[in-house]
């Protein structure tokens, strides 16, 4: 299963118009009817402030969300540690408290991340400057992570 954080989604949703590529979308949903794709909760809140529309197509298309369990949150937390964060001192340039959560429920629930977060081709010395892609290579997460783009470019659907 692929899990979304709200970029990705965000990003397909205003780069790839429901309008202008409909077998995208119709793909898209056959995905969340299949329960092949699904949301954090905090990355579906996050896409309900940030594109409502999209929340709606979303919610309309019936797509799984993924509580943060309890087991998410002690994930989410060592990941923090690991990071150096300490407290809600997060970086401006790094993840933030729901990108961990985000990463800790696709490694909890065994998912595969779509996140069209900033590669970081050099990583920071400092890891707490760590974006989703870097934190999720981290051998202690371990989370297999791809943007928008190359999960279309994977599929053997065309549109």
């Amino acid at each position: 299963m692929l899990a979304f954080d709200a970029s990705a989604i965000i990003y397909g949703w205003d780069n790839y118009p429901i309008a202008k590529f409909p077998k995208l979308w119709e793909w898209m949903e056959h995905q969340i009817g299949a329960v092949e794709f699904a949301i954090p909760d905090v990355a579906y809140d996050e896409v309900e402030h940030v594109a409502p529309d999209c929340h709606a197509w979303l919610e309309a298309a019936g797509i799984s969300v993924i509580d943060s369990s309890d087991e998410s949150l002690q994930f989410a937390q060592a990941t923090k540690q690991l990071l150096g964060i300490v407290g809600d001192k997060y970086h401006p340039n790094g993840v933030g408290e729901n990108d961990l959560l985000i990463i800790a429920c696709a490694r909890v629930n065994a998912c595969h991340l779509v996140s069209n977060e900033g590669l970081q081709n050099d990583l920071p010395n400092i890891m707490a400057k760590y974006k989703i892609p870097a934190v999720c290579k981290h051998a202690s997460v371990s989370v297999p992570c791809q943007d928008f783009l190359q999960l279309i470019k994977s599929t053997t659907a065309t549109f």
